[in-house]
């Protein structure tokens, strides 16, 4: 097979690229009009980069039938050990997040000082409220980390994978989505639950059913009068929570817990994560165009249409307009049309992206549609003011959000993966001048490179006595 110069890019147990592949090394084989060639090859994370750079374009023969990569599925103690306590610890931070959050759960909060004739804290108490914390754990906790599982073991990898990939790569990647996909969520409820409970307790907003709880002492309101006038008790007179008569401290306690709403910021932290989450496995996104770069057409002489003597564009309709600019600014003049000039080939800008089948906003909708009722719940038990629910559904759309890119690509160009994992030198930080967590060492265990330097060793050994006589003369590489 001809080969140009470049890069094959090989995936473990694949290679993208036409040629036999396997786990294995480059073995260049001497025949007729060939010549053997070293390739040099380095890792970057999940992936193998042959430089071919060197190579000319005669014939080579890929056998990667005996090559043992960094990646080889050979189970998870090939992983560093350092990388592994790195996640470790990102769940144990996680975990003790959503603790602290507990804890601020069960401390009393501050109570805010209230009137007695204001209408806003005067609904009746529902003792029965239609979403209970035990009803919202599981629509806001479980019910995502269960979908999250199921949607990586029956789509994971997808369709792209290759036939030939190993079962063990194929967990391998099924597992880690799994994981990240956990991480994701963990993260947005541990955020949104210790920012919610730690707000309600330093605010101590009264709820809107705070005198239904209470049961004033109305017959001793000047001993409990913080403001107003002094000489008597005034319909404005500002009283403290001690005018209460109701000694159920738990009650009373989360009376003053109004902002923000822990419902919605829950629900919502839960439920928009799965969302993102199904829309990234699922493609479930508005069209857009790529950015256009106006140097492929239109950045020099040579390369703009217009200006070239020998291409002109040409429409696919034979219209006989021909030759206008076809730079971006231009570009809205084509969006029904496809282009062809010399080598460029332009897609109309109506084929270059398509809506996604409508069904598929119902399995993107339904969280949120869970979401906003377990929210509205709160305005109609009178637990919540509006813009405390408000507030709240807005904490668990960001913290969602922010969890979700934290462990996953865009969902438009990240084609529905997840980030890969940290290199092993990178695993508790990068310092400075270092510009990201993945370097050219990858995951696997400072075993496993040994392993791969011995095996490459005696590849090349092997090789060298192939090449070599065993007089150590050398045996001529072309055939004539």
């Amino acid at each position: 097979m001809a080969q140009t110069p470049g890069k094959i890019r090989a995936r473990p147990a694949t290679l993208t690229s036409s040629g036999s592949c396997s786990r294995a090394g480059i073995r260049p084989e001497a025949k007729r009009g060939q010549r053997i060639v070293e390739p040099r090859y380095f890792k970057a994370q999940d992936e193998f980069f042959f430089d071919l750079s060197k190579w000319t374009k005669e014939a080579y023969v890929l056998d990667l039938s005996h090559m043992r990569t960094l990646n080889a599925p050979q189970g998870i103690s090939r992983v560093s050990k350092r990388l592994i306590l790195s996640y470790v610890i990102d769940w144990v931070v996680i975990l003790v997040t959503a603790g602290v959050g507990g804890a601020f759960s069960g401390i009393t909060p501050n109570k805010r000082p209230f009137y007695l004739f204001d209408p806003e804290i005067s609904f009746p108490y529902v003792a029965k409220e239609k979403v209970s914390t035990g009803l919202l754990v599981v629509l806001g906790l479980v019910v995502p980390a269960v979908f999250i599982p199921i949607v990586c073991f029956l789509f994971v990898p997808g369709p792209t994978a290759e036939k030939r990939t190993s079962p063990a790569l194929i967990w391998r990647r099924k597992l880690w989505e799994w994981n990240t996909g956990w991480m994701g969520l963990g993260l947005s409820l541990a955020i949104a639950f210790l920012i919610t409970d730690g707000v309600k307790n330093l605010i101590g907003k009264p709820r809107p059913d705070l005198l239904s709880r209470c049961n004033p002492d109305l017959a001793n309101v000047a001993m409990h009068a913080l403001g107003g006038y002094n000489d008597r008790v005034a319909e404005g007179t500002l009283v403290s929570w001690t005018i209460c008569r109701n000694t159920d401290t738990s009650i009373m306690d989360d009376g003053f817990r109004s902002f923000p709403s822990g419902h919605s910021s829950f629900s919502w932290a839960g439920l928009t994560y799965l969302t993102l989450f199904l829309c990234s496995k699922f493609a479930i996104a508005i069209p857009f165009l790529a950015p256009q770069i106006n140097n492929d057409i239109s950045s020099s002489p040579s390369q703009n249409p217009r200006n070239s003597p020998h291409s002109k564009p040409q429409r696919r309709n034979d219209s006989t307009e021909s030759t206008k600019d076809l730079s971006p600014a231009h570009m809205a003049d084509y969006v029904d049309q496809e282009i062809t000039t010399g080598n460029t080939h332009l897609v109309a800008t109506r084929n270059q992206a398509a809506a996604p089948p409508t069904y598929l906003l119902v399995i993107a909708f339904l969280p949120i549609a869970i979401a906003i009722y377990v929210s509205t719940t709160r305005f109609s038990d009178f637990r919540h003011h509006g813009f405390d629910i408000l507030f709240g559904s807005a904490l668990g759309f960001v913290t969602a959000w922010f969890a979700f890119r934290w462990y996953h690509l865009p969902i438009r160009r990240g084609a529905g993966w997840s980030w890969g994992a940290r290199s092993r030198e990178r695993a508790f930080g990068i310092g400075v001048g270092r510009p990201g967590y993945v370097g050219t060492e990858g995951w696997a265990s400072t075993k496993a490179i040994g392993d791969l330097e011995t095996g490459r060793e005696e590849e090349e050994a092997r090789e060298a006595r192939s090449v070599h006589g065993l007089d150590g003369t050398r045996r001529p590489s072309r055939v004539e």
